[in-house]
């Protein structure tokens, strides 16, 4: 799709979210358009169902498909399964930073931090579908550079459950940042 396109775009779904991690979603991107969300298996939701913009404000509305299985459950904990929390805030700090792109900012995105995570509950196995609601509290564009800062607050839900909420969680998209001469294996 076209920039222009990808801007306007209120949703995303699986396909569109891996071809973005790869740089192959933006046909015609703009110089210093770095952003990538992580590959599977650490791209942590299967679809965007809905972004919004309002003002310096939005929201986000996401979803992960739980599968019995996806690589945490082997490992975190043999006998015990349960996806690690951390994940999920993972999750959150991705929506941000892929947020901060849709809402023109250019460069790669970091994780900065959040102020508070409480988890109250767990993501097993045997749950359907992970959603993660989130109220983008400021939006911040630095207009001399193409820069952004993004901060919300967010809930995860497993089936409809609360299982965690995560208060000031901070994204940042910085141009520059990104090394692209990694080898791939």
């Amino acid at each position: 799709m076209e920039y222009n396109q990808f801007i306007q775009q209120r949703n995303f779904d699986l396909p569109q979210l891996i071809a973005f991690s790869y740089g192959r979603l933006v046909s015609d991107p703009p110089a210093d358009f770095d952003a990538r969300l992580p590959a599977p298996p650490f791209l942590m939701f299967d679809r965007i169902v809905s972004l919004e913009a309002n003002g310096n404000k939005g929201a986000i509305t996401a979803e992960q498909d739980i599968r019995l299985d996806a690589w945490y459950f082997q490992c975190h904990f043999p006998e015990d399964p349960v996806q690690p929390g951390c994940l999920g805030v993972d999750a959150v700090w991705q929506l941000l930073g892929f947020y901060g792109v849709w809402r023109g900012a250019l460069g790669a995105g970091r994780a900065l931090g959040c102020e508070e995570v409480v988890f109250n509950g767990q993501i097993r196995p045997f749950n359907h579908v992970v959603r993660f609601e989130i109220e983008v509290l400021r939006f911040r564009l630095m207009k001399n550079n193409g820069s952004a800062i993004v901060v919300a607050d967010a809930q995860i839900l497993a089936d409809d459950i609360p299982v965690a909420t995560i208060k000031k969680a901070r994204a940042g998209i910085f141009r520059g940042i990104a090394d692209s001469n990694y080898p791939r294996l």
